[in-house]
């Protein structure tokens, strides 16, 4: 066996001999995640990952639920009961969920996307139980507590949330008018979670109780726990507390198909900005479609660090932008790749378009080097082992094991996922651009300024009234 001194030592000698060439780093190890999974009688599906170095459990219930499942007229209700499952259920009041997890030093949050709603709390490990108390309380006991008052307040909550996330933020409708031009008016990905406010202002009561009951049983739902817990002790609380939940109905969940783009969309948007922005947008493959991960590391290629071609180009050389952003949104039911960028003051996007343009043209034609192509996969394989440290959160691992699942319907799907990066040669990146990032399919949108309101012409100067006396004051005395 070699300690780790000995290594630290022959390491320190290579660093202080003379070298050709820096030596090529050796291929990581795969890392293994423990897990072990069961479903309940009622369809929960669980997930259960042990890790005792630290005393702490996360916990993640990911529901199969998003605006995909939405249709036009009836937007914006997922995210809708994202904020309804905050308000208290039959057996826990409104602001008592967040008091326990805080008292027990532990965290929470909830969010919504397209493809799923994800509710995670971290705490120490003795908060166990209250956690899957309060998530099965969420899940089974939710519809008894939903009234009008609830419904018409947090209505008026995500309304504001809106207008001050969307419509008032610089730059907030960029995404809404993309998506709305980058997919037809049939296919879910054409709005946006946060839903539109004539569709909330016109939901019932009745309408968000029968989507809650449609979407919202175990049977829609996997449980991940990962961290320090007991997992006998863990499936003996798992079936008390949500093992009497009864299972929703089974949905057949039918999509349609996206249009594929039949030529070039030129968009105009004026805002309340002081620089313009481009937004270039492709439709791409779908979450772990054939090209999905090459289109992940492109992104990466072109524009994820000063190295990236696009930023050493326009933001390092020419200093013709301020910031340049590209990559693959990968999805469910298909995918987007966009690539943004803002022009220093005094340069123009047609400038900058041009120049994405070359850059594109280039990589389709010319693959890039081994060298950019491992970089782009050494950053995204640290990320993904970096992001399973905390065990709850938004992307821990107890989210990441559901998320497998989910999508693929295997929780240890990790180095499955990993080798989709790892066979990929530059020519892959090089046939994606040229596949994918085409001139005669995508849709261009550029948010200019809004021209200022001529200003008001200055007053001519008043007469003076009387010494001690202003023309108001006298006008006010006379008649």
């Amino acid at each position: 066996m070699t300690s780790p001194l000995v290594l630290l030592l022959g390491a320190a000698l290579a660093a202080t001999a003379p070298a050709a060439s820096p030596p090529a780093a050796p291929s990581a190890p795969t890392p293994e995640i423990p897990f072990t999974t069961f479903k309940l009688s009622n369809g929960l599906n669980v997930i259960l990952s042990e890790d005792h170095t630290a005393p702490v459990v996360g916990v993640d219930v990911l529901y199969d639920v998003g605006s995909k499942d939405e249709r036009p007229g009836r937007t914006g209700f997922a995210h809708l009961f994202e904020h309804l499952m905050f308000q208290g259920s039959a057996h826990v009041e409104k602001g008592e969920g967040d008091r326990l997890i805080e008292a027990a030093g532990g965290s929470s949050n909830g969010g919504t996307r397209q493809d799923s709603t994800q509710y995670w709390e971290q705490v120490p490990k003795n908060a166990l139980e209250q956690m899957l108390y309060l998530e099965s309380d969420r899940m089974g006991f939710l519809l008894p507590t939903l009234d009008q008052a609830k419904l018409d307040n947090q209505r008026d909550v995500v309304r504001n949330e809106r207008r001050q996330n969307y419509e008032m933020r610089p730059y907030g409708l960029a995404m809404k008018s993309l998506l709305e031009n980058l997919w037809d008016p049939q296919f879910p990905y054409h709005w946006e979670p946060i839903g539109e406010h004539a569709d909330l202002a016109a939901a019932t009561l009745d309408d968000v109780k029968e989507f809650f009951q449609r979407y919202y049983g175990p049977n829609d739902a996997t449980l991940a726990i990962a961290g320090d817990f007991d997992p006998r002790l863990a499936r003996a609380m798992i079936e008390k507390w949500f093992g009497d939940i009864p299972a929703g109905p089974r949905v057949a969940r039918t999509y349609p198909t996206p249009k594929p783009l039949t030529g070039e969309k030129r968009v105009t948007l004026q805002d309340n900005v002081q620089l313009p922005k481009l937004y270039i947008a492709w439709q791409s493959p779908r979450l772990f479609a054939e090209g999905d991960a090459a289109l992940d590391l492109l992104g990466q290629v072109l524009a994820d660090g000063k190295s990236a071609r696009l930023v050493k180009r326009m933001v390092m050389d020419e200093r013709i932008a301020q910031s340049v952003m590209a990559g693959q949104q990968s999805q469910t039911l298909a995918g987007t790749f966009m690539l943004v960028a803002t022009p220093k003051p005094g340069q123009s996007l047609e400038r900058l378009e041009q120049e994405i343009d070359e850059e594109i043209a280039k990589v389709a034609r010319e693959a890039p080097t081994q060298g950019e192509l491992d970089r782009a996969r050494n950053k995204t394989e640290s990320e993904a082992i970096f992001a399973l440290e905390p065990v709850g959160g938004f992307s821990g691992r107890a989210a990441v094991l559901n998320s497998y699942w989910l999508h693929t319907g295997d929780p240890g799907y990790f180095g499955k996922d990993l080798a989709r990066y790892r066979k990929l040669t530059p020519e892959d990146l090089r046939a994606a651009a040229a596949t994918y990032l085409r001139k005669d399919a995508r849709v261009v949108l550029t948010v200019t300024p809004k021209a200022k309101a001529p200003e008001a012409k200055p007053a001519p100067a008043k007469k003076p009234g009387p010494k001690g006396q202003t023309q108001s004051q006298k006008k006010k005395g006379s008649k």
